[in-house]
């Protein structure tokens, strides 16, 4: 069916738009993190596949680093296993070890690239483990008490950070026709594997591989206003402003310090989007207005 004129015209009008776009960031890397919603809803799924092998065919080279919270969570109930959380973060011992290695290297990763696959993209699938990407040191967490005299320690098992990225890989499947999909794994220096949290893996990677974004996707409209009016253009300065009033708190901060760093660290700037609109993704990088927060250094 044919489009009437004033639909033609706002297609072509969106096309238009998109050009400078693509002039200014064709050769340029980008990282995503994809989580949340839109790794759930099937139409979102198919949505975010397609933004992908757009960018790549217009000359950006896009890098994904996914999580896997949920579909972890599923297994482990399946098998009579409970998830313990401290501090937000997933006790692992070496039994739910081997379940994250099985959804995140496997299910969820593998589910990821064939979407790409499916819709005219060349994606790969990695995790930390692949081409020594990924170095990782275990994570403990510290715990302040009044009755305590000395700090108290938890142990939360095989949870780690990012201590280095060897980026030759990526780099050389970027440099190719293909997408890296990255499941945030890695390997500590006893050989140990170490779940670490994908928005920490995402933001590391755009700094290792001098990225012109880093973009989160998560599930809500961005950074907010204590009135609930989204705030779209932050600096650094305005950013520890609203952490310090407490207008940034809760689930934010963890993202908010990922996207902080990531721009102290050379990335051009960070975006903080909804994955649960269709096309998030092209939304914010090929139009003027964009639809999430964007954070510069």
């Amino acid at each position: 069916m044919a489009l009437d004129a004033q639909a033609a015209t706002q297609v072509a009008h969106v096309l238009t738009e998109s050009l400078p776009y693509i002039r200014r960031f064709a050769g340029k890397t980008f990282v995503i993190k994809y989580g949340g919603h839109a790794m759930e809803n099937e139409h979102l799924k198919n949505g975010f596949a397609r933004d992908i092998v757009l960018m790549k065919l217009v000359g950006f080279h896009p890098v994904v680093v996914h999580g896997g919270g949920p579909q972890i969570s599923s297994l482990l109930k399946r098998i009579g296993k409970e998830s313990r959380f401290v501090d937000g973060m997933r006790v692992t011992d070496s039994e739910t070890m081997d379940v994250v290695e099985m959804v995140l290297g496997g299910l969820v990763n593998k589910e990821i690239v064939n979407n790409i696959n499916r819709h005219g993209g060349c994606a790969v699938g990695l995790t930390g483990k692949d081409g020594d990407l990924i170095h990782a040191r275990k994570l403990t967490i510290t715990r302040k008490s009044p009755d305590l005299e000395a700090p108290e320690i938890v142990d939360i098992g095989h949870v780690g950070e990012v201590a280095s990225i060897d980026k030759s890989i990526v780099e050389t499947l970027t440099g190719g026709n293909f997408i890296p999909v990255i499941a945030p794994i890695g390997v500590g220096p006893d050989g140990q594997s170490y779940n670490i949290n994908a928005d920490l893996v995402a933001g590391k990677m755009a700094e290792v591989l001098h990225a012109e974004k880093l973009i989160l996707l998560t599930d809500t409209t961005g950074v907010l206003s204590q009135e609930g009016k989204l705030l779209t253009g932050l600096d650094a300065r305005q950013v520890q402003m609203l952490i310090d009033d407490g207008t940034i708190h809760g689930g934010m901060l963890p993202k908010i310090g990922c996207a902080l760093e990531a721009v102290g660290g050379g990335v051009k700037a960070a975006h903080i989007i909804d994955g649960r609109i269709e096309h998030a993704v092209l939304v914010e990088l090929f139009t003027d207005a964009g639809i999430g927060t964007l954070i510069r250094g």
